[in-house]
């Protein structure tokens, strides 16, 4: 069960570039200068910090290529549309303010209303998987939304706790199971800024983000971070705890993965992996049986 740490002893890293600021009771605003991207990648091989150099000629596509090439600017406008969404809606919350269609409308979706449903459906995913509150509808007639308080933690199962660190630690054991059972570093820090998390600064539902994983979520062995062999300059990354290990399981976090993109289990690499793990498992249960 998540617990809050007793000890501040561990060294906080600093991630290249970025320094440690913020102060108690700083809140969060929602920030139109930087939109946040995607919250998980869907494909272990997308690198999440990987940009084309300045001046880099873009390579010829066949119309096969600059269909998908148009697909997947498509999903990524999605995902950041989603994302400013769920950051709209947690800022409203902060005054207890509703928030209405229109102004979402207005404000985040723009020329995507036609695809509302969707945009409104995986951010009321987003919000409860990861930050534990539930979108409500108050009136159909005005299309009025407002947050309250998920009554219970995420699944009722597993790495109990309270519902924003767990959902947390969810995405985070998410994407290291995503990109091969490692994370980088860095890597955890842009998923957080794409949840509109700055890691170095308070926040309202986790505190300051990189004091949580580095010390709480370490230091209770759900996650492991060591140093990357062989990197110079040196590089860290995260992988899971053995209380990871024993209070979940791959596929029950792939299923976490599959419900924030809203669809199946599409990965095959990594649900032949989970079943594995399952069947592992079931042995070392049966054996002592």
């Amino acid at each position: 069960m998540l617990q809050k740490s007793e000890s501040r002893s561990l060294p906080i890293p600093q991630a290249e570039g970025e320094r440690d600021g913020g102060r108690d009771g700083e809140t969060l605003a929602a920030s139109q200068e930087e939109a946040p991207r995607p919250l998980l990648h869907e494909s272990p091989e997308e690198d999440p910090g990987a940009v084309r150099e300045e001046g880099a000629a873009e390579p010829a596509l066949t119309p096969r290529g600059a269909r998908a090439s148009a697909r997947r600017r498509a999903r990524r406008r999605l995902g950041r549309t989603v994302a400013e969404l769920v950051q709209l809606l947690l800022v409203k919350d902060r005054k207890k303010s509703p928030v209405t269609r229109s102004q979402m409308v207005k404000h985040i979706i723009g020329d995507l209303r036609p695809l509302f449903p969707e945009i409104i459906a995986r951010a009321a995913e987003h919000l409860r998987s990861v930050f534990g509150f539930e979108l409500k509808q108050l009136g159909r007639k005005h299309h009025t939304y407002i947050l309250i308080d998920r009554p219970k933690p995420l699944e009722e199962e597993d790495l109990g706790g309270d519902g924003p660190r767990l959902g947390l630690l969810m995405m985070i054991l998410g994407l290291i199971y995503m990109k091969g059972n490692s994370a980088r570093e860095a890597q955890v820090w842009e998923m957080l800024r794409r949840l509109g998390v700055c890691p170095s600064k308070y926040h309202f539902l986790f505190g300051y983000p990189k004091r949580l994983i580095m010390e709480d979520f370490v230091q209770q062995r759900y996650l492991t971070y060591r140093r990357v062999p062989h990197t110079n300059p040196p590089e860290w990354e995260f992988s899971w705890g053995p209380r990871s290990n024993l209070e979940t399981s791959k596929m029950k976090i792939l299923g976490f993965v599959a419900k924030l993109h809203k669809k199946e289990p599409h990965w095959p690499v990594q649900y032949r992996e989970a079943l594995a793990d399952e069947a592992d498992r079931a042995r070392a249960e049966a054996s002592e049986g």
